[in-house]
């Protein structure tokens, strides 16, 4: 263990707060009492769910890693995480900026010249980081192969909207912020995430590209039709969806995200920023990726958040005169979806509480919200008696 991370785990260990009297019996009951449901209607293989309360770690885990081999699911089970791991790549980015490689506020042609020229004179990373490009597509037209094509399309591609007035949530949107970031470092963005990002955040079992010596832990997904599947190859695919880690490496990830304080300050200020608010939509406000509700939330904001209208149309949004600094009375969430996989991510920073839940089956994101929601109000209420 290095110093930076013998630092993380000493202020963690040094914190004050306890799970109330939260024993393992409890939670593991909790979370059937609203897990179990949704498990047996979507007809999920695997699940783990795993807990940070006010500093204190629980899991729980059911069913089968994989079918065909009966590998049961632990807190050490690689999962796809989707576009969960759009948290990351934003991560990247602000640090990249607390180091002076780049500025969130420039054009994103300031990054990548080839677009000089283009609508990209006008959009900026923090645009990216949010959605609010002006109408970037959801995925990668079928027709872009390779970077070179990539370029081309966006050289020439002409936003539906001006940037900063909509939020079209967008697959090639935040791939062009990782894109720009990794290159800032000198490299691509996986270089960047797996060499430099992962282990300095503590993350032992957080992948992009699997390696040989863990795919024994690496879960299969399953398909509609029940097929076993992982997710494959695409452009900008390592940026936008294409991160593997374990319920453990995640519920580490919101206790920093939490607690913030126990990182090096550049990390601290980083992660930070990801938690500013920049604009308001109809149902929540829109961090960089993550999604931020005035705590406690109603539970029909929170479902029409997540809802497939979000993800797959644009939405007017009100750009903030300042952005909102990091609060405490919010829910932040995150989905993230492949073919065979569905997680989810939570933030609850008033009631010192961070969710992950991560499956082998990709199942519709409100249900996704609504338990959440669910386990995380019992488990807030467990820890006020």
């Amino acid at each position: 263990m290095n110093m930076r991370h013998c630092l993380i785990a000493l202020a963690l260990s040094a914190s004050p707060l306890h799970a109330a009297d939260m024993t393992d019996k409890a939670f593991q009951e909790m979370v059937d009492r609203v897990f179990q449901p949704v498990i047996r209607e979507y007809d999920i293989p695997g699940l783990a769910v795993g807990v940070t309360i006010n500093g204190s770690e629980f899991y729980y885990t059911y069913g089968e890693a994989s079918r065909e081999t009966k590998a049961p699911v632990t807190s050490d089970t690689i999962f796809e995480l989707g576009s969960v791991s759009k948290i990351f790549n934003v991560t990247l980015a602000t640090l990249a900026e607390q180091r002076g490689l780049l500025s969130m506020d420039q054009p994103v042609s300031t990054y990548l010249p080839e677009l000089k020229g283009s609508a990209f004179d006008k959009i900026t990373l923090v645009n990216l980081a949010t959605h609010t490009s002006g109408g970037l597509p959801l995925q990668v037209p079928d027709s872009v192969t390779d970077d070179a094509e990539l370029m081309t399309y966006l050289k020439s591609w002409k936003p539906a909207y001006k940037a900063g007035t909509m939020r079209s949530y967008s697959n090639v949107s935040i791939g062009l912020l990782g894109r720009i970031s990794g290159e800032r470092f000198g490299g691509t963005y996986r270089r960047a995430a797996e060499g430099e990002l992962f282990p300095a955040l503590g993350l032992k079992s957080t992948f992009i590209a699997v390696p040989p010596d863990v795919m024994d832990r690496y879960a299969f997904g399953y398909s509609k039709a029940n097929k076993p599947v992982r997710v494959g190859p695409g452009v900008l695919d390592d940026e936008a969806y294409g991160i593997k880690a374990t319920a453990r490496d995640m519920v580490h990830l919101l206790e920093l995200n939490l607690r913030p304080d126990a990182l090096a300050p550049e990390f601290k200020a980083a992660i930070e920023k990801t938690h500013m608010g920049y604009f308001d939509t109809a149902h929540c406000t829109q961090d960089m990726v993550w999604e931020q509700y005035a705590w406690p939330v109603a539970l029909k904001k929170l479902l029409d958040g997540n809802s497939t209208k979000m993800s797959l149309e644009s939405q007017p949004v009100k750009q903030r005169a300042k952005p909102l600094a990091p609060q405490s009375a919010v829910l932040m969430n995150k989905t993230g979806s492949t073919n065979g996989f569905g997680a989810y991510v939570v933030l609850v920073p008033k009631a010192h509480i961070g969710l992950t839940v991560l499956a082998n089956r990709n199942y519709p994101n409100p249900v996704r919200a609504e338990a959440g929601l669910k386990l995380i109000q019992a488990l807030e209420a467990h820890t006020a008696k």
